[in-house]
C-alpha cells in the first residue's frame, strides 16, 4: 500500500472514532478538555494497537493464504466498506454517554475491531506496520478530538454521511488492490 492508501485507510478507520466522539461532545459540558483528551487518547491508542495485533496474527496464517492474499484483502476491505455503508442506513444508534475507565476501554475495543482486521490486510500487502499503525493511531486521535470539540457545532449534521464516506473509501481500496 502507498502512503496515500494508508492515509485513506486511517481516515476510514478513524470515522468510527469521530462519530463516537462527536456524540460525546454533544453530551458533555463539564470537564470538556479532560474528557476530550481521555477519549481521544483511548481511541488513538486502540486504533494504533489493533492493526499490530492483526498484523502479527496474520503471520501465523500467511503461508496458507499467501496465494490468495490479494483476493483476501479485496474481500476484507469490500466487506468492511459495505458494512460501514449498511450500518449508516440502519436504525438510529443509541447515544453513548460515559467517560469512565471501563467505558473508555469498551469504546476503544468496539471502535477498533475493524482496525484489527485491517492489520491483517497490512501484512498481506506487505505494508510497513510501524508507519501504518502510527498514522492510524494519530489520525484516529485527531479525528476523535475534532469530533468531540465540534460535536456541538454540527448538531444537525447526520453521522451516517460520515459512515457512508468511510465505506466508500474502503470499497475503493478493495478494488484498487485487485485492479492495480
Amino acid at each position: 500500500m502507498s502512503l496515500i492508501d494508508i492515509l485513506l485507510l486511517a481516515v476510514a478507520l478513524g470515522i468510527d472514532c469521530l462519530v463516537v466522539s462527536f456524540s460525546q461532545g454533544l453530551i458533555f459540558s463539564e470537564k470538556r478538555l479532560t474528557n476530550s483528551l481521555r477519549l481521544a487518547l483511548t481511541m488513538g491508542l486502540f486504533q494504533g494497537l489493533m492493526p499490530c495485533i492483526g498484523y502479527v496474527g496474520a503471520n501465523y496464517i500467511y503461508n496458507f493464504v499467501e496465494p490468495y492474499s490479494k483476493w483476501l484483502v479485496f474481500v476484507i476491505f469490500l466487506i468492511l466498506g459495505l458494512k460501514f455503508i449498511v450500518e449508516a442506513f440502519g436504525s438510529e444508534k443509541e447515544e453513548i454517554c460515559c467517560i469512565g475507565f471501563q467505558c473508555l476501554i469498551s469504546l476503544g475495543i468496539a471502535t477498533s475491531i475493524d482496525a484489527l482486521v485491517a492489520g491483517a490486510t497490512l501484512n498481506f500487502t506487505q505494508t510497513p506496520l510501524n508507519i501504518a499503525a502510527i498514522l492510524i493511531g494519530l489520525i484516529s486521535f485527531l479525528m476523535s478530538i475534532s469530533g468531540f470539540w465540534f460535536g456541538n457545532s454540527f448538531k444537525n449534521f447526520q453521522s451516517k454521511y460520515l459512515e457512508i464516506s468511510g465505506g466508500i473509501i474502503l470499497v475503493f481500496l478493495a478494488f484498487k488492490v485487485v485492479i492495480f
